[in-house]
């Protein structure tokens, strides 16, 4: 595998938009017991799911830690979907796994941030923490190694330049001690290849354990326009999403507010399910659904910001309750043009 010298932003690379074409989806199959317990088995099925349903747009491949969860998961996709082990921790490839740029002429290439599980939350993360550059080699792509701490759920870019993330995320003192806000948006324009940092306050309140990603509360739809987690006075989001709301505007995003949130029961507690954890995939946008009254309404208000795409719904209440959905288990790996 070829380690490029500099950085993407010197060498013409930037992070494509998600809904630029890709050639697949990477995602993993959930293998920490000590996090899923009893709800493994379920987290499974869920992430068959997803799997099945991204697989009928594009793609996928889903890493496995061992032979007998590659078995698993083989029985358990259907369409395209390769299974292949390497060595891992957990299954939010999102967060682990790497991100892909690409310059202007299309050649493509993978970014290896540094990983450490959310802040050193779940022991052991080394396995995921070099996941990153193990994909990058298995696309077959050239590999930038970024000195920065990074999941990929805590940014969301637009393809145009605009990168959205959360103050709660980046400047948490568990990832990036040493470094300060102007650093951190530096180190992003510098291996993302983007113009602008747009710093919104803080996640949800029940994201207890990524520090308020940004994936749980925003999506972008199109260059410059966002769809934003709002929530009504009494719940306790409101004050947050309401100040996020004023900085997206404030930076000239034109934002759109989306006011559900999922609550579903899920082992005897009541958690919060967002919406927006969607992935993009060719044509569509795969949803995740709580089995609650408001999932109808969520997929026709998806469905509106993104018109030229089919909107398919998969249950995700398990996953949610593990700390995530769709976006949360899925990276994509942008199509050369």
């Amino acid at each position: 595998m070829t380690v490029l010298a500099g950085t993407p932003a010197a060498a013409g690379f930037a992070m494509p938009a998600e809904w630029e074409p890709h050639e697949r989806t990477l995602m993993a199959w959930p293998c920490r017991r000590d996090m899923w317990g009893a709800q493994l088995a379920g987290a499974k099925e869920q992430y068959a799911g997803v799997a099945n349903a991204v697989a009928a747009f594009e793609p996928v491949t889903m890493v496995c830690a061992t032979a007998a969860d590659a078995a698993e998961a083989a029985a358990a996709c259907t369409g395209d979907v390769t299974v292949i082990e390497r060595p891992i921790d957990d299954s939010w490839l999102r967060d682990s796994g790497p991100i892909f740029v690409r310059d202007a002429s299309g050649r493509r290439a993978g970014v290896h941030f540094g990983f450490n599980a959310w802040g050193e939350k779940f022991v052991p993360w080394d396995r995921d923490a070099a996941v990153g550059g193990l994909l990058v080699e298995h696309v077959g792509d050239p590999l930038f190694r970024a000195p920065l701490i990074l999941e990929g759920g805590s940014i969301c870019v637009d393809g145009a330049g605009r990168l959205v993330t959360t103050e709660q995320c980046l400047l948490h003192p568990s990832r990036n001690p040493s470094l300060g806000p102007d650093a951190i948006t530096q180190h992003l324009q510098d291996w993302l290849g983007v113009d602008r940092v747009i710093w919104l306050k803080d996640g949800l309140v029940e994201d207890k354990d990524t520090d308020g990603h940004v994936d749980l509360v925003a999506a972008f739809t199109g260059p410059g326009r966002l769809l934003l987690q709002s929530c009504l006075p009494g719940d306790p989001n409101h004050a947050a999403m309401e100040l996020n709301a004023d900085r997206a505007s404030g930076a000239g995003l034109d934002v759109t507010p989306f006011p559900l949130l999922a609550r579903p029961t899920v082992a005897g507690e009541q958690i919060g399910a967002s919406y927006l954890n969607f992935t993009i995939v060719n044509g569509a946008v795969i949803v995740p659904t709580a089995g609650v009254a408001t999932d109808a309404e969520a997929l026709e208000r998806i469905a509106a910001v993104y018109p030229d795409r089919e909107v398919v719904g998969v249950p995700g209440e398990i996953i949610a309750w593990g700390g995530g959905g769709p976006h949360c288990i899925t990276q994509q790996v942008p199509a050369i043009p």
